[in-house]
């Protein structure tokens, strides 16, 4: 069901896939990257599986990749919201789920943990993502390594004309990119920006269920919703740049694309403070909040707007964060799997 939809996720899965694939390196072998397809394809036709999501029943791949003896890497996406408190309880639930259901029923804690237990390396996006996965699952720290997203080159070389001139948009206005929907919140923002005379700009997908959302935020005078572009159309690199602001004050974010792409075309974001995205010495230039914070938002994107930072400065923070340098990482930690399991073989 992963591709019935389009966002994030399904993203950072094919451009992996495609950085992964165009990677070339002197001193190793060529990798050759591709989609398992389950009703073709055995998982141990394949020297290793790299597994996206620790929900959503992905568990059971992790657990007849474990069977099969083939290794496993696990991105799990996990909130930076878990904690060791939080773990507790899960922990507690599970063990009455369990006690409850002779056992017949888990939880999705377990589920996960289950996965993160078998997997022979973790790869959080962030150290907050990486904290949680410490913390709330008692996974050993040793096995987890900290790798984020890549972003295309194209965002680095985005201009706004592009943009401006197709929708006849000249004055300052804020962004936000992502599904339409209350968990993104897009409605909390508008509001809390009303009587600046500031357009808010929404571009993305909406589903079926959300449809009264999106009207409700059409009625708002200063909403503009332009539809979802795909991720490689130059208009959605070029609405990025234009925008004064990109905004994302969603309920939580793991390692959000979106904020990584506007930052990489000189925009400078408020988003929430749910999420592990965590940038040295990016305080300039990303502004954190509570989602339900409205006056907090509000100030952010003001102070932004009257003192905006140099894009050059906000380009620079994500500068290592092309795929290519992304994808040598990644290729890394694969080696390094693979040789843990060639060595432990030759020692039985």
């Amino acid at each position: 069901m992963l591709f019935q939809r389009e966002g994030g996720l399904q993203i950072q899965v094919r451009e992996t896939i495609s950085a992964l694939n165009g990677y070339r390196d002197d001193h190793a072998a060529k990798l050759e990257v591709q989609l398992l397809d389950p009703n073709r394809q055995r998982l141990d036709e394949f020297d290793l599986i790299h597994v996206f999501a620790a929900i959503n029943g992905n568990h059971r791949v992790v657990e007849s990749a474990d069977d099969m003896g083939v290794p496993i890497v696990l991105s799990p996406l996990l909130s930076p919201g878990w904690n060791r408190a939080n773990g507790w309880r899960a922990r507690l639930a599970e063990r009455l789920t369990g006690r409850l259901t002779a056992w017949t029923v888990q939880t999705s804690y377990a589920q996960t943990k289950r996965a993160l237990q078998l997997a022979q390396r973790v790869i959080a996006l962030g150290a907050a993502e990486r904290d949680a996965i410490q913390s709330a699952f008692r996974i050993d720290p040793g096995k987890i390594c900290v790798l984020p997203n890549g972003i295309s080159g194209h965002f680095f070389h985005a201009d706004g004309a592009l943009f401006r001139s197709c929708f006849s948009i000249t004055q300052p206005f804020v962004l936000m990119v992502g599904s339409i929907s209350p968990y993104k919140n897009q409605l909390g923002l508008v509001r809390a920006l009303a009587g600046m005379d500031l357009p808010v700009v929404l571009i993305g997908h909406v589903q079926q269920a959300h449809q009264d959302y999106l009207r409700q935020l059409q009625r708002e005078p200063q909403v503009r919703w332009l539809g979802s572009f795909e991720h490689g159309d130059p208009l959605l690199a070029s609405a990025y740049a234009a925008a004064s602001v990109l905004a994302l004050p969603s309920q939580g974010e793991v390692f959000p694309l979106a904020v990584l792409e506007a930052l990489a075309t000189g925009t400078p974001v408020v988003m929430t403070e749910e999420s592990a995205l965590r940038l040295a010495n990016g305080d300039f230039a990303i502004k954190l909040c509570r989602w339900d914070d409205g006056r907090r938002q509000r100030e952010a994107i003001a102070g932004l707007l009257a003192a905006p930072p140099t894009r050059a400065a906000v380009r620079a923070l994500v500068a290592d964060y092309t795929w290519r340098h992304v994808a040598g990482r990644i290729a890394a930690c694969y080696a390094s799997v693979l040789q843990a399991r060639r060595e432990a073989t030759s020692a039985v």
